[in-house]
């Protein structure tokens, strides 16, 4: 575990994209801060920022949701094609599926839903009705860096996309696409689902990490 020191830093007009309140050292979204900010940044010996002990309800959030996404990149992270396609028991599940449908996950909450954009590519280019499970399966024929690079991508529009519902309606701004239903959530109540699905498949990541070197850990 390591403390980085107490900063204060003030950017007008930029927002922080991945909507914690601190900016790491080569932080992924290259982010700045919207106000002043002090407080020391826990991060462990795996380079995950610990979520706050006394944030606001937008840093909790966001800092939960970025804990469980650190601790994902961990356990799938430097993996060659091989350990992205291994299986356990009789589950079809891969990391590299995983890896693939969870950039899925996060372009369709964030941009789809939240933001109501239009469907990118490489999803936009497949028949989902043809095969649902797609982003599981067809991350078989990827490579590595391939389905890295997606993730990572993905994960980053993702932040901006938050960035901007944070600055324009905060957590109550509903989503401009409602649901098959008619309702319409709003950005808290998809920020805590994400929370839930990447706490979910982490479980999966873990045991199938176990299987591949031995790797375990929180």
């Amino acid at each position: 575990m390591r403390i980085i020191g107490a900063h204060s830093e003030t950017v007008a007009g930029n927002l922080h994209a991945c909507g914690m309140k601190f900016s790491l050292p080569g932080c992924p979204c290259q982010c700045l801060h919207l106000a002043p900010v002090t407080e020391e940044i826990i991060v462990d010996e795996q380079g995950r920022p610990e979520p706050p002990l006394a944030a606001d309800e937008t840093g909790m959030l966001l800092g939960f949701l970025e804990w469980q996404r650190a601790t994902f990149a961990w356990k799938t992270g430097r993996l060659d094609t091989a350990g992205l396609s291994a299986k356990i028991a009789d589950s079809t599940m891969t990391l590299g599926g995983m890896l693939k449908h969870l950039a899925y996950v996060e372009e369709y909450w964030f941009g789809e839903i939240l933001h109501q954009r239009a469907r990118g590519l490489p999803w936009s280019a497949q028949d989902w009705q043809a095969d649902p499970n797609w982003d599981w399966d067809s991350a078989a024929g990827d490579s590595p860096g391939e389905i890295y690079r997606l993730w990572q991508d993905e994960v980053k529009r993702a932040r901006a996309d938050v960035a901007e519902a944070l600055a324009d309606g905060g957590m109550d701004q509903a989503a401009k696409r409602p649901l098959s239903d008619g309702r319409a959530p709003n950005l808290r109540w998809i920020i805590c689902h994400m929370i839930e699905e990447y706490a979910r498949h982490n479980g999966h990541a873990d045991l199938i990490r176990e299987s591949i070197d031995g790797q375990t850990g929180e």
